[in-house]
């Protein structure tokens, strides 16, 4: 039945949609750099997430959209629910996505789709209501007492065959409806994870957890001894045979694992088949000394990431929703599995810092705080903006410059909070070492302010654009580089609009400089400095 669903699919969609005219969206790295690459050329998402309720309605999006692009947000990260596109089985209503589809369009931004399919933040409440209402064809995973979850079980066959035909279903209309792209990427499922449990404990889960292990899983996992996570190498017997041979203590949450990643790739493998832009699966991170069934249990977390890089070949990258402080540590861990860098979900309150050290330091391609939709523009034209929109307005302000500086390893970037470990951060670019404290009064010493950060781009020899706030930079020679002494030529605050030349808003010497000695950056808002520098002999 399922291939008979997908044949008929795949056939509508031939025969209705248009030439797609150019390649479709693609992700790339680059030397080190994480790169989407739309219409060919390399596209920088300056995104946000909607909240949970905030795209339901035609209402909202002709509210919203126009909004945010106004505050320089240029991709907007919307759930589609299974619910809303499939409200009776076999009924598909996509005229609420059309609708946002082409508000977009209007206001030329692009929208990330969040399929909120069997899960969202690991319950099952946007699923369709015939499906919750219908337990036997739908079975819920079970907790260790023997009672249903409000979770539907990674072993429903019926769940999956029907999650994935609505999900093909949206896929094939996205191709007839968006040959422009204004959709650029998808995410499968939403933050999936048993939640109250380390794992299902349905009849059938158990009998698979008493049952051997896939050969092709040991195969794989083998293949990548060398290399595996510490926490998967740490429980990993290939010897074994059951899930409690091969993995031990961590057999609930590996074999988890096993399950949602089999389940998430056949919805994306039946999506692709009708139309293959990027598609990537977020995750909740675990809270500090949480343990799996608190925090859910099976997500892609870095732990044991490669049993899903193994098993659901049709995902292309997985990401990190990041609410905790370890921002950097966080990006770090999925870098290392070969991630491209990109945050779907972030902590709005922080998000300037950290915006800015996803740009500069891991040269990622897309930054997305949740809620960006609370963000309203200021009443009165001479108050600031929200300070990420200031983040935003300065990138989009450097434009093409700054992703071909991150292709050619020419940004840098670094974030100092109140509560660093260190009171200050060094990063070394174009021969010259960065070296950032937060901003202090003086003669008091007083901080003023908690929080700064800084994007840091060579633009040619001895030049710089720093894009940041709240931090005081003093410029040295980098000994690795040569043994001359640096010195600052020049400060200028700088801005521009349409690809237009720079202009310059004031040149900062005197108390603004500490005497030629140091950029003194604004406290609170953000700025864009271009920076000379010179080298001379001792």
């Amino acid at each position: 039945m399922m291939k008979r669903v997908l044949a008929a699919l795949a056939l509508l969609a031939l025969l209705t949609a248009p030439a797609i005219a150019t390649e479709l969206p693609k992700i790339v790295m680059e030397n080190g750099a994480s790169q989407l690459i739309v219409h060919g050329k390399p596209y920088l998402i300056l995104g946000g997430e909607l909240g949970n309720s905030s795209a339901g309605t035609a209402a909202q999006a002709e509210s919203i959209l126009p909004r945010l692009a106004g505050l320089h947000v240029n991709t907007v990260l919307m759930p589609v629910a299974w619910e809303q596109i499939e409200p009776a089985e076999g009924q598909f209503d996509f005229h609420l996505l059309d609708h946002w589809i082409d508000v977009a369009r209007k206001n030329r931004m692009h929208l990330v789709l969040l399929w909120f399919g069997s899960w969202k933040n690991g319950f099952s409440d946007y699923a369709p209501a015939w499906v919750k209402a219908d337990t036997r064809r739908f079975p819920r995973a079970r907790a260790i007492d023997g009672a249903p979850l409000d979770i539907l079980s990674t072993f429903g066959e019926e769940t999956l065959r029907l999650d994935s035909r609505a999900f093909a279903g949206l896929m094939a209309h996205l191709r007839t409806k968006d040959p422009e792209q204004t959709v650029l990427m998808v995410q499968v499922e939403n933050e999936v994870g048993l939640v109250g449990d380390r794992r299902d404990r349905s009849a059938e889960a158990d009998r698979a957890f008493a049952g051997d292990l896939p050969p092709a899983l040991i195969q794989a996992l083998l293949a990548k001894r060398a290399t595996l996570t510490p926490e998967l190498a740490a429980h990993f017997n290939p010897q074994g045979h059951t899930w409690k041979d091969v993995f031990g203590d961590a057999a609930d949450e590996a074999f988890m694992v096993w399950r949602y990643a089999t389940y998430a790739d056949t919805v994306a493998r039946a999506g692709k088949q009708q139309y293959a832009l990027p598609m990537y699966m977020n995750a909740q991170l675990p809270a500090p000394l949480e343990r799996a069934g608190e925090y859910p249990s099976g997500a892609s977390y870095p732990y044991y990431q490669q049993i899903y890089q193994a098993i659901a070949t049709h995902i292309d990258f997985y990401a990190p929703d990041i609410y905790w402080p370890e921002f950097a540590h966080w990006v770090q861990r999925y870098q290392a599995l070969g991630n491209p860098v990109f945050v779907p979900e972030a902590k709005i309150d922080s998000a300037p810092y950290n915006a800015l050290f996803l740009y500069g330091e891991a040269k990622g391609f897309g930054f997305c705080p949740f809620g960006i939709d609370s963000l309203v523009p200021p009443k009165d034209k001479a108050d600031p903006m929200p300070l990420v929109m200031q983040v935003y307005a300065a990138l989009d302000q450097l434009g093409d410059q700054l992703v071909q500086a991150q292709a050619a390893g020419r940004t840098r970037g670094l974030v100092l909070h109140a509560t660093s470990p260190r009171p200050t951060q060094t990063v070394s670019l174009g021969g010259y070492l960065f070296t950032a404290t937060l901003a202090r009064s003086w003669p008091e010493k007083r901080l003023l302010t908690n929080d700064g950060a800084m994007l840091v781009l060579e633009s040619g020899p001895d030049e710089f654009y720093v894009v940041g706030s709240g931090l005081t930079v003093t410029m040295t020679r980098d000994p690795d580089t040569d043994a001359r002494v640096a010195g600052i030529a020049s400060i200028e605050e700088v801005s521009r609009s349409s690809g237009a030349d720079w202009k310059v808003e004031r040149r900062l010497n005197g108390d603004q400089s500490n005497q030629g000695r140091q950029l003194s950056m604004d406290a609170s808002q953000m700025h864009i400095y271009r920076v000379r520098l010179y080298a001379a002999e001792r």
